[in-house]
């Protein structure tokens, strides 16, 4: 799960924001937990599309 969605009960902020030291506390503890929370969607579908472009680099280079 990423923090990018929740809303915090204490400040009703984002918590991805971290405006209250609950926020921030629990932003910390998602991170821990899982590394790979601070990807976004568009992160990864980047990092997808870069790796699509150096397969076709390596394959047209290989032909």
């Amino acid at each position: 799960m990423t923090s990018d969605r929740l809303v915090c009960a204490n400040c009703a902020g984002p918590v991805s924001e971290g405006r209250c030291p609950v926020c921030r506390a629990n932003r910390e503890r998602l991170q821990q937990e899982n590394p790979w929370s601070a990807l976004t969607p568009a992160t990864l579908i980047a990092l997808v599309v870069a790796l699509l472009a150096v397969v076709l680099v390596v394959e047209h280079a290989t032909a």
